[in-house]
């Protein structure tokens, strides 16, 4: 990880984190709390939120549009809200766009921390999504199922945080292993690659597998198997 000057945010700096380093952080941090699945199945992330930061997970009645937040304090991550309203509607959709909130906080929990432990906020330059009075990242409705996770608009703390969402509930081992019957040897090394008419099977899979909704899985696939890359599985 290296740190970049700024020019958005309230920070002077901010970090810059290479994908394969989100990769191997979350899944040292799902290992460290023995929370990594040793096979495919759901990766209990409400177990991990609250484990891993030593608080429990608050479902309230926040403004609509906000999926939820992290409170940040001297001491690292005080406390993660997630919509209440999410909780309410029920179903199976909502209960996977709540672990897709959850893994999008803890996201700021692991690669954020260390701004607000180091470096007090005194001046909100997050507009919207940032609370001065009380350090908070605020989530908006940028992770519905109908929408792409992966925008990127400027915002490099939620870039950043959507980028842990696959890493914490999909695990590119597990991944792998998941969809085995479907990736194809390919060159001399024979490395695993998903030919395009396997890719909705693939995302089918890895939704009823890991409890996500489907734009969640077909991100992970295309952060996996770049379709530039001859959706090869990335090293």
């Amino acid at each position: 990880m290296r740190n970049y000057r700024s020019g958005r945010g309230p920070f002077p700096e901010r970090p810059y984190y290479k994908s394969e380093e989100i990769e191997d952080l979350c899944a040292q941090e799902l290992r460290k709390l023995e929370l990594y699945p040793s096979r495919p199945e759901p990766v209990r992330i409400e177990r991990f939120v609250e484990k891993r930061f030593g608080i429990t997970v608050e479902y309230g009645d926040i403004e609509e549009g906000i999926l939820g937040f992290t409170r940040f304090g001297p001491k690292g991550v005080e406390g993660i809200v997630v919509a209440k309203a999410l909780a309410d509607e029920e179903g199976k959709v909502a209960e996977r766009r709540i672990n897709t909130t959850l893994a999008h906080e803890a996201g700021h929990g692991l690669l954020h921390t260390h701004l607000f432990v180091l470096q007090e906020a005194a001046v909100s330059m997050f507009g919207a999504d940032f609370d001065a009075r009380s350090p908070k990242i605020i989530c908006r409705d940028v992770l519905t199922p109908e929408r792409r996770l992966i925008v990127y608009d400027g915002r490099w703390w939620e870039y950043q945080a959507n980028q842990a969402i696959g890493a914490l509930l999909m695990p590119r081992t597990l991944v792998e292993h998941c969809i085995t019957s479907l990736l194809t040897p390919s060159g001399s090394f024979g490395l695993p690659v998903l030919r395009p008419e396997k890719v909705t099977a693939a995302v089918r899979l890895l939704a009823d597998t890991f409890n996500v909704n489907g734009a969640v899985a077909k991100i992970r696939i295309q952060q996996l198997f770049p379709e530039n890359d001859g959706a090869q599985l990335t090293l």
